[in-house]
């Protein structure tokens, strides 16, 4: 009987593999929550059996991990010849934003594998699984949902709204029962409030760095790590870039950072930078932080929420006071 854990991130996939919960426990690396959706064809690709299509590292959902995770199935399998091989295969996810998506979007995938649904089981946590040492969630006992035809309905319903080319069917799946996934509705609200604000043409993440900035803390890396805590939609270097955006702009809202930006690939300065840097609001930035001036009166906005692309012509906004989203 080999049993196989899907987890849909890293770190929850290492602290698994220490609680010995499976013999082989994978963890899903894409992060769909910043930038640009990757293709239907290119995510096809990456959880197919590794061929030609493979030569760059990265391309292959097996690529980060170590053979030994694996055994006698080896790196080169698909995700659904693995979970063929194996005779109980389990969905273990956090209740981040991201981890929600992949957790639609796997969902999505096996669906049209019959077989492999009916073992198919769903373990939702109310905590982030990476944050538990190994001996600790070794001794959870939470229940495991069968992936029923509604579960998985659902799935394919969100990940496709979260694809669309307008925020729209997001918006409206939350006028229906989401309960069957116990934490979508959460993870989908958060991901709203990162679409421009409609006041302030920012995001909820980003306006609370403003906030941060605003209330004393000058230190990107706290105030990365404090995002990452209190929003938990952006990791660490998304919330570094997101910093980028906010101080690099023809109406900067942070000063603090040296005049020109180093190069993406210079990690040294950049790690320089985060260590050393002491960031505040400029006028402008007080004021988009007062919630009385609108960022995307002064700076181009260009960045993509799932599918929807989002400039300064077709803004997109959330109103958090009454929680509805405002068309272009």
């Amino acid at each position: 009987m080999t049993s196989l854990i899907l987890a849909t991130n890293d770190l929850a996939s290492y602290r698994l593999r220490q609680a010995g919960r499976a013999d082989i426990v994978v963890g899903l690396r894409p992060r769909f929550v910043w930038g640009k959706m990757p293709s239907s064809d290119d995510l096809a690709t990456l959880l197919e059996a590794r061929s030609a299509k493979h030569v760059d590292f990265d391309t292959h959902w097996l690529d980060f991990v170590s053979s030994r995770w694996t055994g006698s199935v080896g790196k080169d399998v698909g995700l659904v010849e693995l979970c063929e091989r194996c005779d109980s295969v389990e969905l273990w996810a956090d209740p981040r934003p991201n981890d929600q998506l992949v957790l639609v979007w796997l969902l999505d995938v096996l669906r049209p594998h019959r077989h492999i649904v009916a073992k198919l089981r769903l373990v939702q946590t109310d905590v982030e699984i990476g944050s538990y040492r190994g001996e600790s969630s070794a001794k959870w006992r939470l229940p495991a949902l069968a992936a029923t035809d509604d579960r998985s309905e659902l799935a394919s319903r969100a990940w496709s709204a979260f694809c669309a080319p307008t925020a729209e069917p997001c918006f409206e799946l939350l006028m229906q029962d989401l309960s069957a996934i116990p934490q979508l509705r959460a993870a989908l609200i958060a991901l709203l409030e990162e679409l421009p604000g409609r006041d302030t043409g920012l995001g909820a993440s980003e306006l609370r760095l403003l906030d941060l900035v605003a209330d004393g803390e000058a230190k990107p890396q706290v105030l990365s790590s404090e995002l990452n805590r209190q929003r938990g939609v952006f990791d660490f270097q998304e919330a570094e870039l997101i910093l980028d955006r906010l101080a690099y702009c023809p109406s900067p809202v942070l000063t603090g950072f040296p005049a020109e930006i180093e190069g993406p690939d210079d990690l040294e300065a950049r790690r320089e930078r985060l260590l050393y840097s002491r960031l505040s609001l400029t006028d402008f930035g007080q004021e988009v932080s007062d919630r009385a001036r609108d960022f995307s009166q002064d700076n181009p906005i260009h960045r993509w929420w799932g599918g929807t692309e989002l400039t300064n012509d077709r803004l997109w906004r959330w109103d958090s006071e009454g929680r509805a989203l405002v068309a272009p």
